[in-house]
């Protein structure tokens, strides 16, 4: 398992194209990657399962594009609602 937390911050468009297909060849080779990361495009490419916390409680969970698309997680991510924290 490799766990990351914000390794796309400051990268260039060529350098989060380089660090996304490494992490599918990790994945690939089987490894478990659990990635905290804001740039959202880098996942978009890279993910199978996106998983949107605001607060600490869970806002999304699933595929990536629907996470997105969730109401809930623009409502958070665009201020329109605080989630809580439980």
């Amino acid at each position: 398992m490799v766990l990351l937390d914000e390794i796309a911050g400051g990268l260039t468009d060529l350098e989060v194209n380089e660090l996304t297909a490494i992490i599918r060849a990790l994945r690939a080779d089987g490894i478990a990657v659990v990635w905290i990361e804001h740039v959202v495009r880098a996942l978009l490419t890279t993910v199978e399962r996106l998983l949107c916390l605001a607060n600490g409680v869970v806002v999304a969970d699933g595929e990536p594009k629907a996470v997105l698309a969730s109401d809930a997680v623009r409502a958070v991510y665009m201020g329109a609602r605080t989630i809580e924290a439980q």
